[in-house]
Order: structure tokens, then C-alpha cells, then sequence
């Protein structure tokens, strides 16, 4: 197990069960009900790590042929958006020979492009929670246990709108997920693998150009740079090299890495994580890149003492310096280190805060590290 998580203030942060979790709990009471033994009070499943907790039931139903039971998701103390939601499981016999099938029912998403874990046409019950629940409904029915599953979660279509679940092609509501069966609060692990299953997708559609974006108005500001289509464009958050790392391995010819000044800027002083829980920009760094390209010693001085990224910016662009393509050209250097392939050509963009361009560092191969000076280079028009 991980060691626990505090917050600022030193509590420990309290961890929760996974939607795979509760509806293979669901599941496996849907099935003692159906099977003649009753819902119980309390039912436990195993959980892939070997752990077994026990859940409580929200809802309990039988009736002509079927089972139903509901857990309220506890995501703990992580800010889930399912946290609070009910998952139900309803059970029926199924035809002989057919072994457990799955079904979405109100509230989760059918797979529509390919790339997923699961192939399009299928409900997006992910692998893990599949195996957890039928593991779940043979320990009540037997290893021959023919079953039809139908997992939903109501209200999860509206829920489904503040994920990433339309932009990868599932389509009416959310995910079944979860892959240890717990939650970690403020995990980066499940945003880590959702830019995963945007590659993914990327990549079984045919695209040739994916971007990862540090955040909205970047997201924004690139696909409109580069007339890309939404499934080209990666919600990277401050994991860059958590999506630089995978793309090594499942490559895609051409990648844009764009974000704002001040995460561009910790990219360049070779932060890959650029939270800032991870570090911040290094001004006196910065001020140095500054006088390199010829500030003024009073123009470097005020850069050492801004407030922000952003002001330094704006007082090197007062004074007509161009910080922008030197600071892509560093952040290239270090994106490119963890790329580091010939089949990969790697771009680096930053934007203003109202989407302006601002630096750029051109398509490049990756494994040209060296080859790419650390001047200013001419930006597009």
C-alpha cells in the first residue's frame, strides 16, 4: 500500500472505493438476492491488492427475474466528481453457455471509438472492474454462473459532462474504473491515465498531431493554432512527462507541448511535473536568460524581483526583448530529453493569458536534442 496522504495541515486524508469497487459490491448482493439467500447486511468483496472490505447497501430491490442492489461511491477525501453518487448492479439469468455479460444501464457510457480498453460498442466497464465483478458473482453463483450485469448510476450522464468522457468517444455517461479498487486522495495517478487514454485514442484514429495543453485557455489557443480536432488535444495538466513518457513508447509523429509562461518557464529549468507543489520558476534563472539576450542591467534586476512569471514577461516585452522563443527553446531541450525519438517531432508553444502567442520552438525530431539552438528562433507569422 502507498504511504498516506496529508494535506498542508498535516491531517491524514481519507482514502476511498473506486465505482469498479461498489458495483462489484452491488453486484455480488444483486446476486445473493437472486440466488435465494437474501441482500445481506453487510457484503464484502476482494479487491486485487487482496484487501476485502465490507459495504453497506443504499438500495435493495427483487423482482420477476431480478436483483438490484445500490452503494453510495465514498470517494474518501479525494474531490471526485463521482463521490456521493449511487451505483447500482442489477442482476437476471442469463442464457445458458453465455457466462456473465455486461450492460449499461441509466448513467454509464458505451465505448464509441476505438483505442479504450474496451472496443467501441461495449459499455465503458473498464477491464479490472469487469474482472472484479464477475470474480464477485461466481464467489455467490459458481465459476459456470450465467449472469447478465447491468451497471448504472443515476445522474452520471450529467456527471459525465465534467469528465473527459465525451472528448474520448464514451458517450451518455461515465466510466466504470478503478484498478486497485481504491481511491488516493489528490492521486495523479487517474489524471495520468486519462492523457494515456487520449493517446490511445489518438492513435487507434489515425492523427498524426496530438497537443498537450497546461491548461483551458492553452487548450483553446493551440487547436486554433494548429486547426486541430478535439481528440488531437490532451488535457496535460502539469504532468508533462507523464505524457511525454507514454508517447515515447506509443509514439505520434508530431507533438505540441504548449502552455503558459510560467509553466513553460519550469519546463525550461528541466521540470518535468510543473505544479507548483513541485517547485517554482527560478527568476534569477530567468533574469540570466534575460541578459544573455542583451536586457539591461535594470531590466534584469527587475526581473530577479517580479512578483510572477507573467510580469517578468511583460517588463522583458516592454523594453522589446524577446524572452518567449529563448525560454521555448530551453523547454524544448528538456521535453525532448524524455521523447528522445527520431519518429517524434517535438514543438514547444507559450501562450499569454489571453491566448496570444508568445514563444515558440518549431517542429523538431526529438532525438536532436543538441541540434536545437538556445538563441531566439524566428517564429511563425
Amino acid at each position: 500500500m502507498d504511504a498516506e496522504r496529508k494535506d498542508e495541515t498535516g491531517k491524514t486524508l481519507r482514502r476511498g472505493w473506486t465505482t469498479g469497487t461498489c458495483a462489484a459490491a452491488a453486484a455480488k448482493a444483486a446476486c445473493l438476492a437472486l440466488t435465494g439467500h437474501g441482500f445481506p447486511d453487510l457484503v464484502e468483496v476482494t479487491l486485487p491488492g487482496g484487501q476485502r472490505p465490507g459495504f453497506s447497501l443504499a438500495l435493495e430491490e427483487r423482482g420477476e427475474g431480478f436483483a438490484r442492489a445500490g452503494i453510495i461511491k465514498d470517494a474518501g477525501d479525494d474531490p471526485d466528481v463521482t463521490h456521493g453518487a449511487l451505483v447500482v448492479s442489477t442482476l437476471r439469468a442469463g442464457p445458458a453457455g453465455a457466462g456473465i455479460r455486461f450492460f449499461a444501464g441509466e448513467g454509464v457510457g458505451m465505448v464509441t471509438r476505438p483505442g479504450l480498453p474496451i472496443p467501441p460498442g461495449e459499455p465503458a466497464i473498464n477491464p479490472v472492474p469487469r474482472q472484479m465483478i464477475a470474480a464477485a458473482i461466481r464467489e455467490v453463483a459458481g465459476e459456470a454462473a450465467d449472469i447478465d450485469v447491468e451497471i448504472s448510476i443515476p445522474g452520471g450522464a450529467a456527471l459525465a459532462e465534467k469528465t473527459l468522457n465525451p472528448r474520448l468517444g464514451i458517450v451518455g455517461g461515465l466510466s466504470v474504473l478503478g484498478t486497485t479498487g481504491i481511491v488516493i486522495p489528490f492521486s495523479c495517478s487517474a489524471w495520468i491515465h486519462s492523457i494515456w487514454r487520449g493517446i490511445d485514442v489518438a492513435r487507434a484514429e489515425g492523427l498524426t498531431h496530438v497537443a498537450g495543453s497546461t491548461g483551458m485557455t492553452t487548450e483553446k489557443a493551440v487547436q486554433a493554432h494548429h486547426t486541430l480536432p478535439e481528440t488531437a488535444l490532451l488535457d496535460m495538466g502539469d504532468f508533462v512527462g507523464g505524457m511525454l513518457k507514454y508517447l515515447r513508447k506509443h509514439p505520434v509523429a508530431k507533438v505540441t507541448v504548449a502552455g503558459g509562461v510560467a509553466k513553460i518557464t519550469k519546463l525550461a529549468q528541466g521540470m518535468l511535473d510543473v505544479h507548483s507543489k513541485r517547485g517554482l520558476a527560478d527568476l534569477d534563472a530567468l533574469a540570466a536568460v534575460a541578459e544573455e539576450a542583451g536586457a539591461s542591467a535594470p531590466l534584469a534586476s527587475a526581473i530577479r524581483t517580479a512578483n510572477t512569471v507573467a510580469q517578468a514577461f511583460a517588463l522583458a516585452e516592454s523594453e522589446g526583448l524577446d524572452l518567449g522563443n529563448r525560454m521555448a527553446a530551453r523547454a524544448w531541450q528538456t521535453a525532448a530529453a524524455a521523447l528522445g525519438s527520431e519518429a517524434i517531432a517535438l514543438e514547444i508553444l507559450i501562450f499569454d493569458r489571453a491566448g496570444k502567442l508568445v514563444g515558440e520552438a518549431p517542429f523538431t525530431p526529438s532525438d536532436h536534442a543538441s541540434s536545437l539552438p538556445l538563441g531566439e528562433r524566428k517564429r511563425r507569422t
